[in-house]
């Protein structure tokens, strides 16, 4: 029993490490551009929008299509990833867990731009970050934020995710110890981990979309940034 739940402090501890880099990686070089995103809803998912600020005129039931869409893309990539990193079982944990954040985390970025959100300035990046905590499970005080400027917030909110995540996922990661099965594990459980994430983000984007319509207003960063996009052709 005390062998069992010391390898699993270790694996926690890996699995915590792993993920605290690898956002760290993913808020510093791992950024959707928003410009490509809107030309590819628009093309691919045949949304009629000339910017952002027109997610906020089409139905629910469009958006929401489009968001299981892209997070059944973003587990689609993981499970790739995973299947491939898993062979290696534990020597390969920590670099898997670098590529799985920025999956994790292109996936949360088109959520939030989806749902009318973009991300270009500190407050935005902040609001991001919540929206990556909320996902991970993670409850962060808007105090916190107020009292911060973005370049100490984001590492404390990583720590928070890093540390919740690890425990949230540790027991499930532990069959990837056994380097014949990792590579099958590694892919599901990979799968799950960006659905579970990806779900919860859709959630927090959705109920925000929603007040925001609540209230009659939409961000009008939104409209700012994409304007110029109108005119562009596909």
């Amino acid at each position: 029993m005390m062998a069992e739940q010391k390898k699993k402090s270790w694996l926690r501890k890996k699995v915590e490490g792993g993920l605290r880099r690898g956002l760290m990686g993913a808020y510093s070089t791992v950024e959707v551009d928003p410009e490509r995103f809107l030309i590819q809803l628009r093309a691919a998912y045949r949304l009629p929008i000339s910017g952002y600020h027109g997610v906020f005129s089409l139905t629910m039931e469009e958006l929401d299509d489009v968001a299981d869409g892209i997070i059944r893309s973003g587990m689609k990539m993981a499970a790739i990833e995973g299947a491939g990193f898993g062979l290696g079982g534990l020597l390969t944990m920590v670099p898997d867990m670098g590529i799985l954040s920025a999956i994790t985390m292109r996936t949360v970025q088109k959520l939030s731009l989806l749902y009318g959100f973009p991300y270009g300035t500190d407050e935005e990046i902040a609001e991001l970050w919540m929206a990556a905590a909320s996902a991970a499970g993670v409850d962060i005080s808007r105090e916190l934020l107020e009292k911060e400027v973005v370049a100490k917030f984001v590492p404390k909110v990583i720590q928070k995710i890093a540390a919740k995540a690890s425990t949230e996922v540790v027991e499930k990661w532990a069959g990837r110890a056994i380097p014949l099965a990792s590579s099958g594990i590694g892919a599901a459980l990979n799968y799950w981990f960006v659905k579970a994430w990806g779900k919860r983000a859709k959630a927090h984007f959705r109920a925000r979309h929603l007040q925001a319509r609540l209230e009659g207003r939409q961000p009008a960063v939104s409209e700012k940034q994409t304007m110029a996009l109108g005119d562009r052709k596909l």
